[in-house]
């Protein structure tokens, strides 16, 4: 079950509530200064369910993805965010707002459990099946979505976000200030609830599913706002030794 605490793995009923106050507070400060600096437009935000657990899966392409998906979704929205973000004054906003520490280069039980109470509460969970910063065309996803919807039930909601990097820039760049930036949602899916044990081969069946559709949305969403893929990030050249 969804509500309360579910007999299938894996048991988050001791995990602390997620943190809702300071995402409340912070989210409105947060939309606000990206309009400011930028032109933000909203396609299709009617897919996103009014209530009910759902993961929202997006493409990554730039440093402003996570904030833009999070302070424009019409809910409470909690991501998983690289753990090497999670230091300084930064790593302490993001604890303040709830977003979910996660350790990308090997299986981190906690940001699972972590994730699975989001969608058990009835919450939305944002997830970059990318894992990095790309080109943002989907051309490869991890496994996470497609285990945490197999796990909760929650629908997947695809959404393409453009134009929060722009053709030649680093992938820690911004775009320059008043440049368009389109966060678009499109039609909601699922895939077959599974109990325990989840095998690796369906999990991957399912990831392969997520990624098509991601991928065809991206490709729709730039035929529908006119603005086109980065591309992939620009690499800094080594310096040389002699």
């Amino acid at each position: 079950m969804i509500d309360g605490v579910s007999p299938d793995l894996p048991h988050t009923d001791q995990l602390p509530v997620a943190k809702e106050w300071g995402l409340r507070l912070a989210r409105p400060l947060v939309r606000l200064g990206l309009r400011l600096c930028w032109r933000v437009k909203v396609h299709g935000a009617r897919h996103v369910p009014r209530s009910g657990p759902v993961i929202l899966a997006a493409n990554h392409i730039g440093l402003l993805d996570g904030p833009a998906l999070i302070a424009f979704t019409r809910r409470l929205t909690f991501a998983l965010v690289k753990r090497e973000a999670f230091t300084g004054a930064v790593g302490q906003f993001l604890s303040y707002v709830g977003q979910i520490s996660l350790n990308r280069r090997e299986i981190d039980p906690q940001a699972i459990k972590r994730a699975v109470q989001v969608l058990r509460a009835g919450k939305v969970l944002a997830v970059f099946p990318e894992g990095v910063r790309s080109g943002g065309e989907v051309a490869w996803a991890k496994g996470g979505a497609a285990y945490l919807a197999m796990v909760s039930g929650a629908p997947i909601v695809p959404v393409a976000i453009l134009g929060t990097r722009e053709p030649g820039q680093f992938k820690n760049q911004v775009p320059r200030l008043r440049r368009p930036i389109h966060v678009v949602y499109g039609e909601p899916f699922t895939v077959p609830r599974s109990s325990w044990p989840r095998r690796k081969e369906v999990v991957a069946k399912w990831t392969e599913v997520i990624r098509e559709r991601l991928a065809d949305h991206v490709v729709a969403a730039q035929a529908l706002t006119g603005l086109p893929l980065p591309g992939p990030p620009k690499i800094k050249a080594a310096l040389s030794t002699v």
